[in-house]
């Protein structure tokens, strides 16, 4: 398995797999948090992926735990249903491994990554608007905002000016083709990271609406974990983990401040439906950031559940720069 999962050890210390609970792993991938959770007790667990390109790790989680390994082809954000579909009403931990995976990025032909020439694809599920749909029909505003605020480019209007020329000329339809017109805007590498790198991470988001899977699907989280049921999140970058730990604050009742030795934090709102065992993200060890550069961004973040009911609302935290619906409308 060239896929490795990232802060495994963490993930598990912080979910406790018990003999006879339910678990659900949102972001199956190669299987490698899933296998390692059913190895870990005897219990049941449930993956969700929506890339149809897991079958085979599927396939195979399946053939050595056939009665304790269930499976469902669709987003997180949608787990609430896919549970009930099985039989189960709550559960007992959920995990969820934010953004793309390193063995989609190593598919050249799935468009994610600007180190393989590939078409300009970028679509987990692999259906809908691609990235290529968006860099062509967009307008330059619209992915200037893109850019900029799903990617925290600050040059995000040079660039998008960039490929709004480009594509004048000839539809920009390659990865490297969208690299190349990308590191001209910027003027080439200016640090350790490549010039395309935050432009091909906000398309990315933008095209599978990361941000609003995740706001749904920590709104499902809340609704379907049992009472001390753990939700373990592991984001790799900032727009993820504010996300994250703001949802985990405000469901935890603290104020926005937090509190300190001099003004502890303030329980505000509904009853708690979390509680947060650890304020501050565990980062990775030293020893895995040697043998494992994805995780050198990663954080985990963990939350009990409550015995409290659920908030409402929970769904409407994130507003999208730019709705897909728009794009949908112009390809």
């Amino acid at each position: 398995m060239s896929h490795l999962p990232v802060m495994l050890d963490e993930v598990l210390a912080t979910l406790k797999p018990a003999p006879g609970e339910v678990y659900l792993d949102g972001t199956f991938g190669a299987g490698g948090y899933s296998r390692a959770i059913l190895a870990a007790a005897d219990c049941t667990l449930i993956g969700v992926d929506r890339d149809p390109s897991v079958a085979d790790n599927v396939a195979r989680l399946k053939a050595d735990y056939p009665e304790r390994f269930l499976f469902a082809q669709a987003p997180f954000s949608d787990m609430e249903a896919v549970a009930a579909e099985l039989g189960y009403g709550q559960l007992d931990g959920i995990v969820l491994d934010i953004g793309v995976s390193s063995m989609q990025i190593d598919q050249a032909e799935r468009g994610f990554s600007f180190a393989k020439p590939g078409p300009l694809d970028m679509r987990m599920a692999r259906s809908g608007p691609s990235a290529a749909d968006a860099v062509n029909l967009l307008s330059e505003r619209e992915l200037a905002d893109i850019f900029y605020v799903y990617g925290e480019e600050r040059r995000s209007r040079r660039v998008a000016k960039f490929i709004i020329d480009a594509r004048a000329e000839e539809k920009i339809e390659t990865t490297d083709r969208l690299a190349d017109i990308v590191t001209r805007a910027i003027g080439g590498k200016h640090s350790k990271i490549h010039p395309a790198t935050r432009v091909f991470q906000a398309l990315r988001i933008f095209v599978n609406d990361e941000l609003g899977e995740l706001a749904r699907a920590l709104a499902a989280a809340e609704r379907l974990l049992s009472p001390l049921g753990r939700l373990v999140v592991v984001t790799f970058h900032s727009l993820e983990d504010r996300m994250v730990k703001a949802f985990l604050r405000t469901r935890s009742g603290l104020s926005g401040g937090g509190g300190s030795r001099h003004e502890p934090a303030v329980a505000t709102g509904p009853a708690p439906s979390f509680r947060i065992e650890q304020r501050r993200a565990l980062a990775p060890g030293e020893a895995e950031l040697s043998r494992n550069a994805r995780a050198r961004s990663a954080k985990l973040r963990v939350a009990v559940r409550t015995e409290a009911p659920a908030w409402t609302g929970g769904e409407s935290v994130f507003e999208p720069v730019v709705s897909l619906d728009r794009l949908e409308a112009v390809s």
